[in-house]
């Protein structure tokens, strides 16, 4: 893959749609990324992450406890993935990538997607413009 594919910050009437690749450093001197959305990253989630990670990276390792994962739950994130349909000799003959979103509770309370996390490409970060003005830094 390119070295910007799924770095990117698109918006529509009611969200703002950010590619999962970007480090938490990157969003916070791009100039198109959400004011709002840099100051949470600088106040509650560069606290305990390096700025080097990615959210494609972090999602996977957080836990219930974590600070960061209670802030993208406040925030109702929900995370766009390309997951791995294996061939079920049926229907799907052959394996295949499906295009799913999940909520930040299920990434971190599935197991199966744990275990399949290699597999999976995460595609963007899915914020509410309603949720992103209502909390509060």
């Amino acid at each position: 893959m390119a070295s910007n594919d799924f770095k990117y910050v698109v918006q529509d009437f009611n969200r703002f749609y950010i590619g999962a690749r970007w480090t938490y450093g990157e969003m916070m001197v791009n100039e198109y990324m959400p004011f709002k959305w840099k100051a949470i990253i600088a106040h509650y989630i560069m606290k305990a992450v390096d700025p080097d990670t990615t959210m494609e990276n972090h999602i996977f390792f957080l836990t219930e406890e974590d600070f960061a994962y209670q802030t993208y739950r406040e925030l109702k994130a929900k995370f766009k993935m390309n997951v791995w349909v294996p061939a079920d000799g049926k229907r799907n003959r052959t394996g295949h990538y499906e295009s799913r979103t999940y909520s930040i509770e299920e990434i971190v309370k599935s197991k199966e997607l744990h275990d399949r996390m290699d597999t999976i490409i995460v595609e963007e970060l899915q914020l509410s413009k309603l949720q992103l003005m209502s909390f509060a830094v």
